[in-house]
Formats: structure tokens, C-alpha cells, sequence
């Protein structure tokens, strides 16, 4: 029954982004785009800086249905409907698809990347493509990395200040056995949660805390249920753009050309709208949430907590893959 209901769901979905169409020139190529945020966070609108990019300079041969805000389930269902080709193009984070391909989870890592330019030069680089091609056995084309900034942690028991503050919280994580890792670690309660679930799970005392960017922070609302936010800056949170292998398959090349560039485009906008709305988003929750950094010796404890997770998962993400993230982000072995 479960099936059958979202099955419906996605045709009513999709039928609605479809609306007031038929009028227009029919378009070669009809694909739905579809992602859990809303429209007002960077992604979201670099989802629909993509859509006007490829119809525009594909002269309508493409269509882009862009299907925001879970309008056809959470990010493991949106996955699960690429690889059977009932959505066409997703940007799931790259803990999710760690269900799928385990490979993909290396990103999460705790405090693996230090800082912007390291992630830019790692995820768009040689390391980054041998990552994305590792969904290839999986029905998907992974074409890049688009990004919403670096996670930290909030909840409503006390201000981080180091790993074991942390005790015996209840950390809402995403759907995601190397996150739940890392907060048991931590000293932690892991509790998966869907993103759509977290405000109400926040709000009536099932989770106590969570970690997100800043932009998912501030237009989910997190900060109105949430009494600190630590800036941990613990793993750079990453979503892979991903489309059905069909689907690419299906395309012309000069087709395929102008979906790269505008993937790459989306990528651009993506990460330039998250560093700017950053500033702003600490300015504007000040006073609502108590906001701590965390100091170069609370980091080291950090990152000495976190070793244990990286070891129990070198064999799940291999050895030779980890070495060289490792070289390309600058850590010793």
C-alpha cells in the first residue's frame, strides 16, 4: 500500500509541476528534478537557476520539472526513484547515498575537510570524480558536487564547547550509518530522522539536537526550537547532482553539453548564494540562539574523537579511496 500511495503521490507531483505546459512548444526531453528543500535555501535556487539554464539555451528541447520541498518523499526515496527512472535528476547529500554505494559516504567523515578551498580543490578534482563515478553501477550519472556549506550542531541541553559535550544528547542525523557513527562516538543518542520531520521533532522534545548548514538551519526554522548553535564546522555538506543513467544516456551530445555546463553553473550559484547568505543568517538569529565557536583546542579533541570513525570505515569506503582523499585534503597517514 505504501508503494502504491507513493507512487500516486509522484504522478500527482510531477503532473502538477507540469501544469500550464501544454500549450507551450513540446519539449524533446521531459525531466523531473526533484530534491527535499525549499525554495528559498541556495540550493533550491540554484535548482531553478538550472532549470531556466538548460531550457533556455537548449532552445525548449529540454523541460525541467523542478520538484522541491519532498513533494515525492525524502531523500532515500527520491534515490531509490532515479536508480528506477520515475524522477530523472536529483541532488541528494552524500551521506544518503552512502545507503546505496558505501563509497560515497568518505565525504562524511568528521573533520576530514578544514576549510573552503580545500573542499573546492577536492570535490571538483580528480579524487572528486573518482567518488561521483562510483554510482555508475548504481543506474546513475554523478555529475558534480553542488554544496550548502559546512554543518554544525545545535540542541537545547548546554553550549558546545567540545566532544564530550555531547553526552547522552539526542542528535537528530540524517538517514545515514556513518553520521549515526560519528554522534555515538561523540558519546551521543543518534536518532535518524527525515529532514521534513526535524523542526516538529525538535520542537516536541524527541530529538534535542541536530546538525545542518547554516542556510537548512535558518529556513527550516531550527533556530526558534533550538537554544545553541556550536560552530563545529565538522563535515562540509555536500550534494551530489545525480540524474537516471537512461536519462543522460538518452541525450544528444550537444544535449548532454548544455546540462554539464548548467550543472556546472548550479554548482557555481549554489555554493556562492550559501557564503553569502551565511553572514547574514548569524546576524539575523543573534538573538535568538546562543552562538559559540569552538577553539583550536576543542577542535583537536574533536578530531582526536573522530579517528575512531574513520578507521571503522576504511574498509567500508577502502583503503586505496581514503589515502587518496586523505593526500588531496592534507592529512598524514
Amino acid at each position: 500500500m505504501k508503494s502504491k500511495l507513493t507512487k500516486v503521490s509522484l504522478v500527482a507531483a510531477i503532473a502538477a509541476a507540469s501544469f500550464g505546459m501544454s500549450q507551450a512548444q513540446a519539449a524533446e526531453y521531459t525531466f523531473s528534478f526533484a530534491h527535499v528543500l525549499i525554495e528559498e535555501t541556495p540550493n533550491g535556487q540554484a535548482a531553478l537557476r538550472f532549470k531556466e539554464e538548460v531550457e533556455e539555451k537548449s532552445e525548449g528541447r529540454i523541460q525541467i520539472n523542478v520538484l522541491p520541498a519532498a513533494q515525492v518523499g525524502g531523500d532515500v526515496e527520491i534515490i531509490e526513484q532515479i536508480q528506477m527512472g520515475l524522477v530523472d535528476i536529483g541532488i541528494p547529500p552524500t551521506a544518503t547515498l552512502g545507503n546505496f554505494e558505501p563509497r560515497m559516504q568518505i565525504l562524511d567523515l568528521p573533520f576530514l575537510i578544514a576549510d573552503y578551498d580545500t573542499m573546492v580543490s577536492t570535490l571538483d578534482g580528480e579524487v572528486g570524480r573518482e567518488i561521483l563515478d562510483t554510482l555508475s553501477g548504481h543506474n546513475m550519472y554523478g555529475v558534480n558536487f553542488w554544496g550548502a556549506g559546512f554543518r554544525h550542531m545545535t540542541n537545547n541541553i548546554r553550549p558546545l564547547h567540545g566532544p564530550e559535550d555531547l553526552d547522552a544528547i539526542r542528535m537528530r542525523t540524517m538517514q545515514a550509518p556513518i553520521i549515526i557513527s560519528t554522534y555515538q562516538n561523540f558519546g551521543a543518542n543518534a536518532t535518524a530522522m527525515a529532514f521534513t520531520e526535524v523542526y516538529n521533532g525538535l520542537q516536541q522534545g524527541v530529538v534535542s539536537g541536530q546538525e545542518n548548514p547554516l542556510a537548512n538551519i535558518y529556513t527550516m526554522r531550527f533556530h526558534e526550537v533550538q537554544d545553541y548553535l556550536s560552530l563545529t564546522n565538522h563535515a562540509y555538506h555536500a550534494y551530489a547532482a545525480v540524474i537516471n543513467q537512461d536519462s543522460w544516456d538518452s541525450l544528444p551530445e550537444d544535449l548532454q553539453a548544455v546540462m554539464l555546463e548548467a550543472f556546472d553553473n548550479g554548482r557555481t550559484a549554489s555554493r556562492e548564494l550559501t557564503l553569502q547568505d551565511e553572514e547574514t543568517i548569524l546576524a539575523a538569529i543573534q538573538d535568538e540562539i546562543a552562538i559559540n565557536e569552538i577553539t583550536p583546542e576543542a577542535r583537536e579533541a574533536f578530531i582526536e574523537a573522530s579517528m575512531p570513525v574513520h578507521e571503522e570505515y576504511e574498509s567500508v569506503v577502502t583503503t586505496e579511496l581514503l589515502h587518496k582523499v586523505y593526500d588531496a585534503v592534507g592529512i598524514e597517514y
